[in-house]
């Protein structure tokens, strides 16, 4: 597969979400290989504008090569959390009409047994989706068993985690740790049962690696920034990959999507009640049958889409 053959998922139902403007502003928060970013600007006219966001330094590579003499692109190298300070220094700020995030890892990076993500290449444990910060090698090098443990288990929802971390800590006392085949192995030999299709050392590698990067931070940061990036009528739109990233995506819609409650009998006007923020844009959008015949990684992917109001 080559570099710009990378799958999207949910394509066109991302692509149509947004509502495109020809003469909008929209910002690719998970820039990638730039797979929706090309159809956004397909969508867009001579005066519409994109905004790619990626801190893989690949990702941007393959931004200037895509798209480096489209005048409509910029592309900023950095975390769709910083979003808020860059739009805002670009004088974009309460000015963009869309906003789409892709979370996760990406196939490039998962198929590259040189990132350290996949613990079925063996590779580097290095697991950074940017080039900065600590590896996975490092951290599990050092770290105490119980945030091992913790993170684990909270980021990777594995119930053996204590278990699972204490086999790590001990391998560590006995060689250090710096491949992704010599990890995985102690996972799975620490791992009390053995699921259908799910490899044992799944839950434990997503955790380490969201913890690395801080993924669910960086979402709910962004998340918060949007309300003081987008127009009135603007749209968030994004696809999450796992129930951490999805349970995040979708309480902040529905929590922001709500009326102000007042105490029965309060005499209070229609004209003095809050309008909610935000308004959820349909049902939550999964993959059909064919696109998951296409491509497996994609039957795990939610899309939620809302508006501000």
């Amino acid at each position: 597969m080559s570099e710009f053959s990378h799958y999207s998922v949910l394509l066109r139902e991302a692509v149509d979400s947004l509502n495109i403007q020809p003469d909008g502003v929209y910002v690719d928060g998970t820039f990638g290989r730039g797979g929706h970013s090309a159809e956004i600007l397909k969508a867009l006219g001579p005066q519409g504008r994109l905004i790619g966001f990626d801190k893989d330094d690949q990702a941007v590579a393959a931004a200037a090569a895509r798209f480096g003499d489209d005048s409509r692109f910029t592309m900023i190298k950095g975390s769709f959390a910083s979003m808020g300070e860059q739009l805002a220094a670009m004088g974009l700020a309460g000015k963009v009409n869309g906003i789409f995030l892709d979370l996760g890892v990406s196939s490039p990076q998962i198929d590259d047994a040189a990132r350290g993500f996949s613990f079925r290449l063996d590779g580097p444990l290095d697991m950074r989706m940017a080039s900065t910060g600590i590896s996975a090698a490092e951290w599990i090098a050092s770290v105490e068993r119980q945030d091992l443990a913790d993170a684990i288990r909270e980021y990777g929802e594995e119930r053996f985690a204590w278990k699972i971390a204490g086999a790590i800590v001990a391998a560590r006392d006995e060689t250090a740790i710096e491949t992704t085949g010599q990890l995985a192995d102690i996972i799975r030999a620490a791992s009390p049962t053995r699921e259908h299709r799910i490899d044992a050392a799944t839950r434990s590698f997503q955790g380490i690696r969201i913890y690395i990067n801080r993924e669910l931070d960086d979402l709910k940061d962004c998340l918060e920034q949007i309300f003081d990036l987008l127009v009135v009528g603007g749209r968030l739109s994004v696809i999450s990959f796992h129930s951490l990233e999805d349970r995040i995506v979708k309480h902040f819609i529905r929590e922001h999507a709500k009326a102000d409650v007042y105490p029965r009998g309060l005499p209070v006007r229609n004209d003095e009640m809050r309008k909610p923020p935000l308004k959820a844009i349909g049902k939550a959008v999964k993959a059909s049958k064919n696109e998951i015949a296409e491509n497996v990684r994609s039957r795990s992917a939610v899309m939620r889409t809302a508006e501000k109001q």
